[in-house]
């Protein structure tokens, strides 16, 4: 559990976080998930509220206005127009329709016990405390005798939540009235009393559809009496009570009386709530417990600092205490939000309907970002939850290809509500239907894992394969040089300076077309030839005028610097085609590129994706300044979830999921056939371990250091020869299956 200020010095990071008053508002809210249940559980000893998400709850699109459009017909003309020098031409490829957003994430009820008698008029309570245990997902609130422990299960996808200190002599009730909600939303609730308890239902219909959801909560008290109430159902006298919740989207009607069987299935005979809880806890925890302990970062922080609370460790952005709390947080959170899909822009959590960018998936960089570190970090559940999405939509994607580009194969939306995946939001100043780096880009993370853990998804090779048969067809115009010019291209979400958002050879085309050809070359021997000679005929990254890597390689369309994005660094960060190493001319222009962008909004994925990059190009200042800018930046909620702008504006995982990723590429980073050992370790940092951390040539590496030394263990699962890169040089390393291997180097 977290640490307690009263029980003494803290031995190690702190695997929880806490704070001593209630959550006033659902952002600061703890939580916990299964990656398909999510709870905030706020924690007030009065009204307990527990809000109930699931990442099935969207609100529904109109499946004709989901449709992407039909443009291949006019694909040639536009294609002439750009290669002509009309750098507006794209603005018109559209079918004319307006903006449609992608379907909008939402929550689905609060379970709220509310206690008898007068809240306490201040807000506080004495002796209360509220914490989150990330090695086995429970939010605990305690207050007066009082508690109350919540946790969602891995093992059988259901919200317990465990009210003990009776009597409870407290009303019961699934509470539909959350922030945004819409008033045609129709309600319908029923209470039956069952013993020793109750079953509470709520069926919530969409307007103008079928598109419903419905909670059902099983109520089990220990002793008291129960009877129904006006909208649920009141407990007397009750010693402890078990709460046992499940929410479904569905269309037409649900069989509630399964859905009621299969919670009760759940007590397996037993109606005695600690029992229950304890058992259902064992089983849950039995998962979740070893996937969040796989990886651990200790950075020797003070254990005065490792006491705090959340909220005032937040306010000391230089404390070592608070970066291996938030590494924590960011490896629970994207656990808990990855399962029957990976996480959203806002995780699986939020207490409002009216989230920002429908709390959906914008693949074009947030995703990729908030998963980075899921086969470093070995939470293949991330990767797994991640290839639910991807080869889920593959036959949204080959709908894409065809209808926008007349092609085979698939092509990506830059924005999916994790139902349907084709492309159908865009605009003017966001023609997302022209990015085709989509597929690969999505694409590279299952890659590694299958480089990570030596097993090959079967169907891993069928989708790199169609990716690769997209750009055969897609790819048919050259230039003066004889060169593939990729035309329409797209660098999101900018544009050159004087031009227009659609244009040619934008650098993220480049590199993901190359990537993506030479990648299925390498799992597709009797296509190899093919796709490689294809791949040489693509134009080469253009240096500009300034020294930088081009967003755009194609000439006289200059750089516009200041912006969030920093597609044209894919080569460098997570591809690692431009490196130091191999590639030093370009690595150097790389380098200069990112010395030239701006911050443009402060988003916090801008700043982190700043980070990761120049960790990559070994620049360890950059890439800590931009940590610092987060950190200092007040971007965290009192529940370690994050914002997406300064000032905890707009609740959204970008920060709280991306962070494990940047701080192992500051220490650690792989590739398969490359380990490289503290490429960017930040000055401050003397001291430290990472321990647990995964390689793309399969072996296992725990990392300490002190006064300037570093020792490394490097526990390989498969043999491999490799190239070692420390601060002191490189070297090739041979590696034995099975055995380990000691490494003694310098931090500088």
């Amino acid at each position: 559990m977290p640490a307690d200020p009263a029980a003494g010095p803290s031995a190690g990071p702190v695997h929880g976080t806490w704070e001593p008053d209630p959550a006033a508002r659902w952002e600061d809210a703890f939580l916990s998930g299964n990656g398909h249940h999510g709870t905030l559980v706020f924690g007030d000893p009065d009204d307990d509220r527990v809000i109930v998400t699931h990442h099935a709850l969207v609100r529904p699109v109109p499946a004709a206005d989901t449709l992407p459009p039909r443009l291949a017909e006019e694909l040639p003309g536009l294609q002439d127009r750009l290669l002509a020098g009309d750098t507006t031409a794209a603005e018109g490829f559209t079918d004319g329709r307006a903006l449609r957003w992608v379907g909008a994430f939402h929550p689905a009820f609060a379970v709220r016990l509310r206690r008898d008698g007068a809240p306490r008029p201040d807000g506080t309570a004495p002796g209360y405390r509220r914490e989150v245990d990330f090695a086995t997902g429970v939010v605990r609130a305690v207050c007066a005798g009082h508690g109350s422990r919540v946790f969602v299960s891995r093992a059988d996808d259901v919200v317990v939540q465990y009210v003990t200190g009776g009597p409870v002599d407290a009303g019961i009730t699934l509470d539909p009235r959350l922030p945004g909600a819409p008033a045609a939303l129709a309600v319908g609730r029923g209470t039956v009393l069952t013993p020793p308890g109750a079953l509470l239902t709520l069926r919530a219909r969409h307007p103008g559809g079928e598109a419903a959801f419905t909670g059902v909560t099983l109520v089990v008290a220990a002793g008291g009496t129960a009877e129904v109430t006006g909208d649920g159902v009141r407990l007397t006298g009750a010693r402890e009570v078990l709460l046992l919740t499940r929410v479904r989207r569905h269309t037409g009607e649900l069989d509630v009386r399964a859905e009621a069987a299969g919670l009760r299935g759940l007590l397996d005979g037993e109606d005695a709530p600690a029992r229950v809880y304890a058992r259902l806890l064992a089983r849950h925890e039995a998962r979740h417990r070893g996937a969040y302990e796989r990886v651990a970062l200790d950075l020797g922080a003070d254990p005065a600092e490792r006491a705090l609370p959340g909220s005032a460790l937040l306010a000391r952005p230089d404390s070592a205490a608070l970066v291996e709390r938030l590494f924590a947080a960011g490896r629970y959170h994207l656990l808990s939000a990855s399962g029957m899909l990976p996480p959203r822009l806002v995780g699986l959590w939020t207490g409002d309907w009216d989230t920002a960018w429908s709390g959906a998936f914008t693949t074009n960089a947030n995703l990729n970002l908030q998963t980075a570190s899921a086969a470093a970090a070995a939470l293949p559940e991330v990767a797994e939850a991640h290839a639910a999405l991807v080869y889920g939509q593959l036959p949204d994607w080959r709908d894409n290809a065809r209808a926008v580009f007349g092609a085979r194969g698939v092509v990506a939306p830059s924005h999916t509500d994790g139902v349907s995946g084709h492309t159908y939001h865009f605009q003017r100043a966001y023609p997302l239907h022209l990015w085709t780096a989509g597929a690969d880009w999505l694409l590279l993370p299952l890659v590694e894992h299958a480089e990570t853990t030596g097993r090959t998804d079967p169907r891993l090779v069928p989708a790199l394969a169609e990716v690769a048969r997209f750009y055969e067809d897609f790819l048919t115009r050259t230039g003066p040089d004889g060169r593939i010019v990729i035309v329409p291209s797209y660098s999101p979400e900018n544009r050159p300076v004087g031009a227009s958002w659609g244009t040619l050879n934008a650098t993220m085309d480049i590199a993901a077309a190359r990537h993506a050809l030479t990648t299925a070359a390498a799992h597709l021997p009797g296509d190899a030839e093919r796709l490689l000679a294809l791949a040489a005929r693509l134009p080469a990254y253009r240096v500009n005028d300034d020294g930088a890597l081009a967003e755009w390689a194609w000439p006289g369309l200059e750089d516009t610097y200041d912006h969030r994005h920093l597609s044209h660094l894919y080569p460098v960060w997570p591809l690692g085609e431009i490196n130091p190493y191999d590639t030093p001319d370009l690595a150097r222009a790389a380098h200069r590129a990112l010395e030239l962008r701006g911050a443009e909004n402060d988003s916090a994925h801008g700043h982190l994706h700043h980070a990761l990059v120049a960790a990559r190009l070994r620049d360890g200042e950059r890439a800590a300044g931009a940590l610092r800018r987060v950190l200092e930046g007040d971007f965290f909620h009192a529940s370690l979830m994050s914002a997406h702008y300064p000032g905890r504006d707009v609740y959204n995982a970008d920060a709280a999921h991306t962070l494990p990723a940047l701080l192992i590429e500051l220490l650690v980073q792989s590739a398969p056939d490359r380990l490289v050992l503290l490429p960017a370790l930040p000055a401050g940092w003397t001291r430290g371990a990472l321990r647990g951390v995964r390689t793309r040539f399969g072996a296992r590496v725990d990392l300490e250091w002190r006064d300037g030394r570093c020792t490394a263990t490097v526990r390989p699962s498969r043999t491999a020869r490799i190239d070692l890169r420390t601060p002191a040089g490189g070297e090739p390393l041979e590696l034995t299956a099975g055995e380990d291997l000691v490494l003694t180097l310098g931090t500088e």
